[in-house]
């Protein structure tokens, strides 16, 4: 996400490394770098404008803080301009008044719309606690209802069977009768799409409106982050044609550029509630322009990771862990329902993204496939262990290993390198818990550096003797100070 984007605004931010202060002079170079990558990122141009003239502004107007770089300063101006036309804070659909309370889902053909519905259901319902009836109202594809029944089905959600040789309005209006009828909360009515805008469609969807106006309704249209100008076009159409209460940008995992994000607010003035970012049905975000912009500047986002390590982590399982790891016990047990966890927060490269500073060393290993199909191999070496292997990994002689190699299709070689990773690993891990009890300032038996952890390989600058430039204060978190 936005990875383009984070390593231009990287670079225009060198131009005001080691500078005394802010002046016109040496930041004229700088805005000129971050102009053009925004424009690259396919920003609207008018937004481009505005936003470095905003910037340019904030900087020749900012009192230089004591002890602050200039480049520091200019960094956070342009992430509280960010947030600005994004937003500035999340504003998730209203759910605060009687219901049932209907949400049209709108939009062109593959946009991402029933997907989209699926999780929305998912959110509502273990995050907001909010009974759900999903309805499809698409008249003019059947295999819209068949798609949506299928993704209730598989999250045990409520449907309704919707007759599509009626109008999409007496669907919605019949939903809702039904829906007080089961005291539903909230109606989720997905809608036709076109592959182009045009009058039957947008017809349509305005009677569909009209029909329930007096119960308010939400109206989200879902737009491929992908398409960059062409999805802010499409949101301001839709938006003149029948009044949108909020945007979706369905792909955001997949958009390295933003051009979507950063200007549909600005343009057309709805506000962008959720984003999409992965193929799951977990994988729905609020969109937090204020955080958003952090990852785009590289500062992580960690107030997400912890929302969804609190998600994803049983605390009572890590803190059995934590006490079995106080004890110098680590077990290949605990290290395999560590990456179960992790797994759960998503893939490695979107979880580290989160953590401040980790976008450019990311940039730096590249392709992170490779470690992940490593820990997806050592996964399936573990599943072939038994119980006692897992709890002891030292009962693993020569013949256990054999039997492992072959009950997890892996070489002879490739279990042992995993046995020998483990040690390791149990080692860093005994290390750490002493540091953490004693406060060293070393880990015992490193030799001065971190080892490859395993399925990291060499990347991401984990590399033997490789010492961190700053050392950060922190606090036993969910994983114990384990994996990572």
């Amino acid at each position: 996400m936005f990875d383009s984007l984070s390593e231009k605004f990287n670079d225009a931010f060198k131009n005001l490394q080691g500078k005394g202060k802010i002046s016109e002079s040496n930041i004229e170079d700088a805005l000129k770098q971050v102009r053009t990558a925004l424009l690259e990122a396919d920003v609207n141009f008018k937004v481009v404008k505005e936003f470095t003239s905003a910037v340019k502004e904030q900087a020749l107007g900012e009192k230089v803080i004591r002890g602050v770089d200039p480049d520091q300063q200019f960094i956070k101006i342009i992430q509280d301009e960010l947030a600005k036309i994004m937003g500035n804070a999340n504003e998730e659909v209203d759910l605060e008044r009687p219901g049932p309370i209907p949400i049209l889902i709108v939009g062109l053909n593959g946009q991402g719309k029933t997907t989209f519905s699926g999780k929305l259901s998912k959110h509502l319902t273990e995050k907001k606690k909010k009974s759900v009836l999903l309805v499809p109202a698409d008249t003019y594809r059947p295999a819209a209802k068949d798609q949506l029944i299928t993704l209730a089905k598989s999250m045990d959600m409520d449907w309704f069977d919707s007759d599509l040789t009626g109008h999409p309005k007496d669907i919605a209006l019949a939903a809702l009768e039904y829906a007080k009828e089961q005291k539903k909360d909230v109606v989720i009515i997905d809608t036709a799409g076109r592959l182009h805008v045009d009058e039957e469609l947008m017809g349509q969807l305005k009677e569909v409106k009209e029909a329930i106006a007096d119960k308010n309704p939400e109206v989200l249209m879902v737009a491929d982050a992908m398409t960059g100008q062409e999805a802010v076009n499409v949101a301001k159409v839709f938006h003149d044609a029948i009044g949108c209460t909020g945007v979706v940008l369905s792909k955001m995992d997949s958009d390295a550029r933003g051009g979507a994000a950063l200007s549909i607010r600005h343009v057309t003035g709805i506000p962008i509630k959720y984003i999409s970012v992965g193929e799951k049905m977990k994988d729905l975000e609020l969109f937090h322009p204020d955080r958003l912009a952090g990852r785009i500047l590289d500062m992580g986002d960690v107030v997400t990771l912890v929302e969804k390590a609190e998600e994803a982590i049983d605390e009572k399982e890590a803190e059995r862990m934590m006490k079995n790891m106080e004890k110098g016990n680590f077990t290949v047990e605990d290290f395999m329902k560590q990456m179960d966890m992790i797994k759960n927060l998503g893939s490695m490269s979107s979880i580290l993204k989160m953590i401040p500073g980790m976008g450019g060393m990311l940039r730096q290993a590249g392709d992170l496939t490779p470690a992940e199909d490593e820990m997806k191999r050592m996964r399936v070496i573990i599943d072939s262990m038994t119980k006692q292997e897992r709890q002891n990994y030292k009962l693993i002689k020569e013949s256990r290993m054999d039997r492992i190699s072959k009950g997890s299709g892996n070489t002879l070689k490739q279990v042992k390198d995993f046995i020998q990773k483990f040690r390791q690993m149990e080692k860093m891990m005994g290390g750490m818990m002493q540091m953490m009890k004693g406060g060293m300032p070393g880990m015992p038996g490193m030799g001065g550096g971190m080892p490859s952890l395993p399925g990291m390989g060499d990347q991401a600058g984990f590399r033997q003797g490789k010492k961190p430039k700053k050392k950060g204060k922190g606090k036993k978190g969910p994983w114990g100070g384990g994996y990572f």
